[in-house]
């Protein structure tokens, strides 16, 4: 048995002024932007308490949004997706791209939501 959930929205941005762009998605969304990053490719935007983080991100491919789902066991999930079609892109640092048979990519990452346990679907 494993767990899995929605985590959040990554806005890929093909750009070299990362803060502009999240200026730009903090206005649109109505979401303040956090001043500090991980690293200089990601900036996170103040969701909600309880809702998917929306995060964005400096990518060298076209501009689109993704998708996480996170799990407490990422093989699992993984296996589980491929069942329902989706393939297995790349493993990246502590995550997989997948892609759906309908061909959006998305991300399986470790759970990291402080409600994941209350609110992750269980799968067998």
């Amino acid at each position: 048995m494993h767990r899995s959930r929605l985590a959040g929205y990554i806005i890929d941005c093909r750009t070299d002024n990362l803060e502009e762009a999240a200026d730009f998605w903090s206005a649109a969304l109505g979401y303040k932007r956090r001043e500090t990053s991980e690293d200089d490719l990601y900036l996170g935007l103040e969701t909600p308490d309880g809702d998917p983080y929306v995060e964005v991100q400096t990518v060298d491919h076209a501009s689109r949004i993704h998708l996480d789902i996170e799990s407490d066991d990422i093989e699992a999930e993984v296996q589980r997706l491929e069942a329902l079609g989706a393939r297995r892109i790349e493993a990246i640092k502590t995550w997989v791209v997948m892609e759906a048979p309908t061909g959006q990519r998305f991300c399986v990452v470790n759970r990291g939501h402080k409600n994941f346990d209350d609110t992750a679907n269980r799968w067998e």
